[in-house]
């Protein structure tokens, strides 16, 4: 989706769209619309009982130089930046398939700030976002012709601001490519190259290990999750730097398992599909370290991807088997399905002896459990420390990648210990997503502040929100982008 800041009048036919916020008809004022075609507008609206509320929309047609001209109405509530952004997602979403190639938007009497301009733009280019390559009967209807939106009389600094949300909403169109795609095509070797190919020329430092490398440190946890299968294991650092010499003060840690059968522990046949997007916590950091390079954050921050595929062959691990992490630490292997966590412990430590960050974050579609608890609309959030567990809750509203803690202490943490080895890979049934998160815990190095996020419900949706289709949501790149933003950034 182009987006267009425009000083010059669109044409007295182009198609329009008009913000008006809760209860703000009696206000509504435009320069493109006469007077009495303005109030049969208003009048429409009131018929279709729409009163400004965020993401309502009226569509209505007036005459205009002998033709018609489409004129949309978009509630955009109490005015705030999120609001704006579902004003300019809800236009998308009404005008992608129309037939309209183009729309105007006025906010030359709208009031809005530059920020929530900007923030209407990001609304209206991630909606648009969407994944035909492999459709090849799709009707003309059903194909996407909106192509273009144009927003004139911005305020001074909209298009400023954009600058920043169009480099988020590109990192967002790469982690919902990458779990969008099938596990045939995206597997820990592609994902690799499909994001070295999207970095490339950004000032990224790449680092790639392969199962050699690994095995020789010790990565046995993470190795022994990609025995079963017929692909390669790969760990992909992403190192931005734009504060200067020093350690990384952040790193961000995601899971990337490309495709989940369970292995041995074999999940069962429906929906086993959906295991495609099991790298959604390391499609978010590709995603988030692309937004923060594009804008060249005054931040130093390295992202790494531990990508594997959990597959069941003969040479695949067993319940039952004891593994030896990086760490150090051994683990019993009671259940194969549990392979996030052994994922994401020896990525952990590899972040931690290579780069030495004051602060880890890690993402992962880890527990089924956190789905029962939170749904769809709210990531689960774990940490050892209450001003990180903050930062993230506060970037978690102000980005809409909404996030609720939960806790952690050392009667969950008995909870993994076993009798033969450091500790096992699975607790009991209860505190599933509690427990996961403790055995974590223990691969975070005393003194780091450290944050797990399980975001399993909501990498993927089955139904349209605000900013996205049915599909991958993207979810975790604006957080983690303005978590960086707020907190990191010199």
């Amino acid at each position: 989706m182009k987006i267009s800041f425009s000083a010059a009048t669109p044409a007295s036919n182009a198609p329009l769209a008009l913000t008006v916020e809760k209860d703000g008809l009696d206000r509504l004022s435009t320069a493109q619309l006469d007077g009495a075609t303005l109030a049969t507008i208003v009048a429409t609206a009131r018929a279709s009982r729409f009163e400004g509320e965020a993401g309502g929309v009226v569509e209505t047609f007036v005459a205009a130089d002998g033709g018609v001209r489409r004129v949309l109405l978009l509630g955009v509530g109490a005015g705030g930046e999120p609001d704006y952004e579902r004003a300019g997602g809800a236009l998308t979403a009404r005008l992608l398939t129309s037939g309209v190639e183009s729309v105007a938007a006025d906010f030359a009497t709208a009031g809005a700030t530059p920020k929530a301009v900007a923030r209407f733009a990001a609304g209206a280019a991630q909606r648009a976002w969407r994944i035909d390559t492999y459709r090849t009967k799709l009707s003309e209807k059903a194909k996407p012709t909106l192509t273009e939106i144009t927003l004139f009389g911005a305020p001074d600094g909209a298009e400023a601001a954009w600058v920043s949300q169009k480099a988020v909403t590109d990192g967002l169109d790469l982690t919902r490519t990458l779990v969008s795609e099938p596990p045939n095509i995206i597997y820990p070797e592609s994902f690799v190259a499909k994001v070295l190919a999207e970095i490339e020329g950004l000032g990224i430092e790449v680092t790639v290990l392969g199962e050699a490398e690994m095995a020789e440190l010790g990565m046995g946890a993470l190795l022994g999750v990609s025995q079963g299968s017929r692909r390669d294991a790969q760990l992909l650092a992403l190192k931005w730097n734009g504060a200067g010499p020093g350690d990384p003060a952040l790193a961000l840690v995601g899971k990337g398992v490309t495709f989940d059968t369970g292995g041995i522990s074999l999940k069962p046949g429906p929906g086993m599909e959906d295991m495609k997007w099991d790298m959604g916590g390391a499609g978010a950091v590709a995603g988030a370290m692309k937004a923060i390079a594009l804008r060249k954050a005054k931040a130093h921050v390295i992202g790494v991807c531990g990508l594997v595929e959990n597959m069941p062959d003969g040479n695949a691990q067993r319940p039952g088997d004891i593994v030896t992490s990086m760490s150090g630490q051994t683990i019993e292997i009671l259940n194969t399905d549990a392979e996030g966590r052994l994922v994401l412990c020896d990525a952990i430590t590899w972040v931690q002896k290579t780069h030495r960050p004051n602060t880890i974050v890690d993402l992962a579609t880890l527990t089924g459990a956190m789905i029962i608890a939170l749904g769809n609309e709210h990531g689960g959030l774990f940490a050892n420390d209450d001003s990180l567990a903050d930062q993230l809750l506060a970037a978690g509203k102000a980005s809409g990648d909404l996030l609720w803690r939960f806790p952690l202490s050392d009667a969950y943490n008995k909870l993994i210990d076993s009798p033969i080895a450091d500790m096992k890979n699975v607790g009991p049934r209860g505190a599933g997503s509690i427990t996961a998160a403790q055995f974590i815990k223990r691969f975070v190095d005393e003194g780091v502040r450290w944050a797990h996020l399980d975001i399993a419900g909501m990498v993927w949706a089955d139904k349209a929100g605000a900013t996205y289709d049915k599909g991958a949501t993207g979810y975790g790149v604006r957080l983690l982008d303005r978590f960086v933003a707020d907190n990191f950034e010199s």
